[in-house]
């Protein structure tokens, strides 16, 4: 591997990326770099006018970055960093300079601009070596930019807005993530595909071996690729570190191509610590290296990775480490009442998820621990871990006995049966109640939005969300659809603690609350029924008692809005869907055809289907409509 003997040097220095980006994060974990990350606080605002060109600004905007930070730690740290690195990712068009949109109008003129055509993406590096003597910081700053064209397709109006309402676009440069949904849009790449997702690994590589192992002269020659600058490739590279070097490049990209938030409903992946640590093996034979079933190793150790996200959720130490709170093992052992070394023990394990980063000054939260683990974030799914370290766990100790048997493992766990069980969730007591609650409020509303907006419900004015719970999916609507009204029907002992999650400062007026058993009592008239969550838990029978009360309440041109997770054509994907099914619920998971056949079988046609990416997709149908002859 081309950084071998340069990763080896680095072992004892404190290198630093200067960017809070996860994609930077991700190519450098995967490529075997080990690094802090400090984001830099340089403001922007270099005058894009007097650049000669496009890189020119982007190379300066990457040094300003890694220097900012360089100055700031050689200040406040008591160990400087040894080196830094800085990176800028822009996107130009018609000579136009293009960085991340202000906001959804700025994203639709960036797309706008970009659409049909082809474009460049310049990322500037800049790599900051450091040394500080009675304070005084002494930098040596090398430079280099990598260009990659990109092309994308003839795109409709609606394909755009939808894109943009995903929310993808706000923070990428250019308006569009290749790596995740915005790759739809692009009909060709020429160059380094991680270049567009915003680091250039392979030019890096390179970079760092002509600064460590500079080569003699006799054994340099130049390569010159179209469109990209020239870089050099060195003789004394042999021919397995060079396929080695490619081979990491493309592990890369395979897994960056595969990934976005939601695809596997994993937070925090085991596959960039094995990548990382494939890469970094420097002797051994290369075909059994690159047989090595990393794959099955992740498989293997997913479950103990779960348990330990489970096991920080609820000691709450995400809470702990909250915003940019630092704090040793000791420190956080003391909040949470637990034994030093096993402490520090689950505070390695979860950086070595990547849910928390560890310093020479203690521990912190990533960003994707402050936003989804902290309990009382916005997006927190602090309550769905709960409820899945408490219920769904313990289902999956009896798998086989699942398996075996085709049934629900419910008295096997819990000594109850599952109705029981559905009882105590919201029977038992006033805690359990609310901890259910908060599950349920935690998933909905994370996803409510792309449900909310995987079709165009501007044409309905009264909705119906049957097991609404909170009525999160609801606050969504109304916000999205300004004449829409909401009834939110749900068991009586939801409906009375609703008040504990409602919004502060946001209008909730055309929301209703309305307790009553779906089976059993009057549904409210509406012209748009939602299901969320609802139909993979029942046997047939309550199916069609459900659909059929559904269906003779709408009247022609109503419809139903589904929202669950929709199998493959073959019902092998995607893994978070198919592996739910094993818990073994009186009902289902169910494929695209599967759904659109049951809707049809209940007076729905027009079914479509939208998969969203995220927890739950979205099935949409519309009642028969009468032709009079």
């Amino acid at each position: 591997m081309m950084l071998c003997p340069v990763i080896k040097k680095l072992v004892s220095k404190r290198v630093v990326l200067a960017s809070a980006s996860p994609r930077r994060q991700e190519i450098l974990n995967c490529a075997g770099l080990r690094f802090e990350v400090v984001p830099s606080k340089f403001k922007e605002t270099l005058d894009k006018a007097s650049f000669a060109a496009p890189y020119e600004y982007a190379v300066e905007t990457a040094k300003q970055k890694a220097l900012e930070v360089a100055n700031r730690m050689n200040v406040k740290d008591f160990r400087p960093p040894d080196i830094v690195i800085g990176a800028d990712t822009v996107v130009t068009v018609d000579g136009l300079i293009l960085e991340k949109p202000a906001d959804k109008q700025d994203a639709y003129n960036m797309l706008s601009r970009l659409n049909g055509k082809v474009h460049s993406v310049f990322t500037g590096v800049a790599i900051i070596h450091c040394s500080s003597k009675d304070k005084q910081l002494e930098t040596e700053v090398f430079e280099f930019y990598e260009e990659t064209k990109v092309k994308f397709s003839d795109l409709s109006e609606e394909l755009l807005w939808e894109y943009i309402h995903s929310g993808e676009p706000m923070d990428k440069a250019g308006g569009y993530g290749i790596q995740a949904l915005g790759g739809m849009l692009v009909e060709y790449v020429h160059g380094d595909f991680l270049n567009v997702v915003g680091f250039p690994l392979n030019h890096f590589c390179k970079k760092l071996m002509e600064l460590y192992y500079p080569p003699a002269k006799d054994a340099m020659h130049h390569e010159e690729h179209d469109s990209i600058p020239s870089v050099e490739t060195f003789e004394i590279l042999s021919d397995e570190e060079y396929e080695s070097a490619n081979s990491t490049q493309q592990n890369v990209t395979n897994k960056l191509e595969g990934d976005s938030a939601f695809s596997s409903g994993a937070i925090g992946s085991l596959g960039k610590k094995e990548i990382g640590d494939s890469v970094v093996k420097c002797s051994g034979d290369l075909e059994n290296l690159t047989k090595f079933p990393s794959t099955l190793v992740e498989l293997l150790d997913g479950f103990k990775a779960s348990k330990a996200m489970f096991v920080a959720s609820k000691l709450k130490v995400f809470d702990l480490l909250k915003g940019k709170a630092l704090l040793k093992a000791k420190d956080v052992a003391d909040h949470i009442n637990a034994s030093v070394c096993g402490t520090e023990r689950l505070l390695d394990s979860c950086t070595a998820l990547q849910l928390l980063r560890k310093t020479n000054q203690g521990y912190s939260n990533t960003e994707l621990a402050d936003k989804y683990l902290v309990s009382n974030s916005e997006y927190s799914l602090h309550g769905y871990i709960m409820h899945a370290d408490d219920h769904v766990w313990p289902l999956f100790t009896h798998l086989e006995s699942a398996v075996k048997e085709g049934t629900n493992q419910n008295y096997r766990a819990f000594g109850k049966k599952a109705q029981d069980l559905f009882q105590d969730s919201y029977y038992h007591s006033m805690e359990t109640k609310l901890r259910f609650m908060n599950a349920m409020h935690s998933i909905i509303k994370l996803t409510a939005r792309d449900v909310a907006t995987a079709f165009d419900l501007s044409r309905f004015h009264s909705a119906c969300d049957l097991g609404g719970c909170t009525g999160t999916l609801a606050q969504v609507l109304i916000q999205e659809y300004p004449n829409l009204k909401v009834t939110v029907f749900d068991l009586p002992n939801v409906i009375e603690n609703v008040s504990c999650f409602q919004p502060t400062g946001q209008d909730t007026s055309r929301i209703t609350f309305t307790s009553g058993d779906f089976f059993k009592d009057n549904i409210p008239e509406a012209d748009l029924y939602i299901l969320s969550r609802v139909l993979h838990d029942w046997p047939d029978d309550k199916i069609d008692a459900l659909l059929s009360k559904i269906s003779d309440l709408c009247k022609p041109g109503c419809a139903l809005l589904v929202a669950e997770i929709v199998l493959g054509k073959e019902k092998t994907g995607p893994p978070r869907a198919v592996l739910q099914a094993l818990s073994m619920t009186e009902g289902k998971q169910r494929s695209s055809s599967e759904y659109k056949q049951l809707l049809e079988k209940y007076g729905f046609t027009q079914v479509q289907t939208k998969i969203t990416g995220n927890f739950l997709d979205a099935i949409l149908g519309f009642k028969k409509t009468t032709h009079i002859q």
